[in-house]
């Protein structure tokens, strides 16, 4: 069935179902466990089946959006489509290129799904499935090459990135049900599976008939790290007198904590004993609201 959107104000009974007004990469709907009528302003939705929110006097409980259907004896056919995303400052471009595998039941050509136009494209997705062993799945995909659109792609990247390869680039996996594809009499865009989403890791092979590409997620990417800066327990990295910090006083100390007269040598040293000089010891210390900075010595 197709959803219908949250509407302000309006008055729901248990079991009404609706989905969010913009479209939710989770694939969650919310059905109404206890009836009332919605807010003037739409909920910030929870993103985990079984999670509860109020809304006025309603209270919504998140449910998959495909759930019913592939629990029944004969579910409808799984569709599965793919976005690559360039990233402009990686790439030079942001261009979102849509495709599926061509081996969708019943659908052997191309497939028009929430407005955007799915080509048909021979391609092998594998290594999605998560395991018991700790370690995060890192797909695989392979492009068949055999026009050579793929290695035009690749040189037209590289031309603008110097050998970038599409590394960063991001891949979306969507899976729905062909009941709900454009054009069928259930069409929902909201209705799917929660969207994938994968960074182009390295480019693993080329050859004149098949292109490999290696995913990774965005906590496996190398070369990265979180938290993407360095955090160092009791040493503060706001800006001093700047938005975070917001000390705006006119007393002023050096780097060292020395009282000294005039803004021009007002320097904060960084250390919890430099916040509690200018808010005060038993004041709520912007220093401590920045994680790893302990109000401890």
């Amino acid at each position: 069935m197709a959803y219908a959107a949250w509407a302000a104000s309006t008055a729901y009974v248990v079991g009404d179902v609706v989905r969010a007004t913009t479209l939710q990469a989770t694939g969650l709907v919310f059905e109404c466990t206890v009836a009332g009528t919605s807010d003037a302003t739409e909920p910030s939705w929870p993103t985990d089946i079984g999670s509860t929110i109020a809304d006025g006097g309603i209270t919504w409980a998140a449910i998959s959006s495909v759930y019913a259907d592939v629990s029944t004896l004969a579910p409808n056919a799984i569709i599965e489509l793919f976005e690559l995303e360039l990233d402009a400052a990686l790439h030079g471009a942001s261009t979102i290129y849509y495709w599926h595998a061509g081996t969708n039941e019943n659908v052997t050509g191309n497939i028009i799904y929430g407005g955007n136009t799915y080509i048909r494209l021979p391609v092998e997705a594998t290594g999605f499935d998560y395991t018991s062993s700790g370690s995060l799945p890192r797909p695989t995909i392979r492009v068949a090459n055999l026009m050579g659109d793929i290695t035009a792609l690749l040189l037209l990247v590289n031309g603008t990135t110097a050998g970038n390869d599409l590394g960063g680039a991001i891949v979306r996996r969507i899976r729905t049900l062909k009941k709900f594809l454009d054009g069928e009499p259930d069409a929902d865009p909201n209705a799917r599976f929660p969207t994938e989403i994968w960074y182009v890791d390295r480019k693993s092979n080329e050859n004149r008939d098949v292109v490999e590409f290696e995913l990774a997620s965005k906590l496996d990417l190398a070369g990265q790290m979180i938290p993407r800066r360095q955090v160092i327990a009791n040493i503060c990295q706001w800006q001093y007198r700047g938005a975070e910090c917001g000390y705006t006083g006119s007393n002023y100390w050096n780097i060292n904590d020395q009282s000294v007269a005039t803004l021009a040598e007002d320097v904060c040293g960084k250390r919890v004993d430099s916040c509690k000089l200018r808010f005060g010891a038993t004041a709520e210390l912007p220093f401590g609201s920045f994680p790893g900075a302990g109000l401890t010595q």
